[in-house]
């Protein structure tokens, strides 16, 4: 951990995070004197810490489809794992920061690369809220429940469909029942993390004659809380307020 010449701000594994605390021990003003670094770390990170009452919460976007081993097509909008990775670290790891905000958008992408990032966020020690905006679709599932308590706004939705992969697949039964390990691992982890059945989130990823060239499941907020895959309806200040909640429980 490193901080700069006025004590201000500390960097944690190439990350920057505001401080409470200004180099004369003073409280910092509500402004922040970094405003320009919070700019490039918001552009670069896709995240921002804010902060109430003395209380620093992260926000982390997870948006467009999830990269993984493979570079995406320059035109697509990534959220890149190998990024988000040392972040989640850091703000475990920081003194600074009291909770963390996950806010999802997104398509899914990279079976492994989302479980990953799942694993670490459902590890995490601090308070964790998760909300889904506009959707959180496919891997994105489990990237919800991974949160300490999950929120949707009515607006959006959930897709759960099978495993399923692009290009170039061997026809034995091999390939089949590596598609069949992967699934049961995120039939796993969602329901390890949620309240809905094994039985029951097989039969949404099953289900036929709702999506036009798939197999697979569309929920919306409602539907999505009342299978019990995500825990209530909210919205960014229900969110925020539980983290808040559980801060000051703590």
């Amino acid at each position: 951990m490193k901080k700069n010449a006025s004590g201000d701000d500390f960097n944690f594994y190439g990350f920057t995070f505001p401080s409470p605390f200004s180099a004369d021990g003073s409280d910092r003003s509500e402004n922040g004197d970094n405003q320009s670094e919070d700019e490039d770390e918001k552009n670069q990170n896709g995240s921002v810490t804010v902060k109430k009452n003395g209380r620093f919460i992260h926000c982390l976007t997870i948006i467009g489809q999830i990269e993984g081993h493979y570079l995406l097509p320059s035109s697509t909008k990534t959220t890149k794992y190998e990024h988000v990775i040392p972040q989640l670290v850091a703000i475990e790891e920081s003194p600074e920061i009291d909770g963390l905000l996950v806010i999802l958008n997104t398509v899914g992408g990279d079976i492994e690369a989302g479980l990953a990032l799942a694993e670490l966020i459902a590890g995490m020690k601090k308070p964790v809220a998760s909300l889904v905006l506009g959707g959180g679709h496919s891997i994105g599932v489990p990237l919800a429940v991974s949160a300490d308590k999950s929120f949707i706004v009515p607006s959006a939705t959930m897709t759960i469909h099978p495993v399923r992969m692009n290009g170039l697949v061997l026809g034995v039964p091999q390939t089949l029942s590596y598609f069949q390990n992967m699934e049961e691992r995120i039939v796993r982890f969602v329901c390890g993390n949620s309240s809905i059945s094994p039985e029951r989130f097989r039969q949404l990823m099953h289900a036929t004659g709702e999506l036009v060239t798939d197999l697979g499941t569309v929920l919306g907020g409602q539907d999505a809380v009342k299978e019990g895959i995500i825990a209530s309806i909210g919205n960014l200040s229900d969110a925020l307020e539980y983290l808040y909640e559980k801060i000051e429980g703590k």
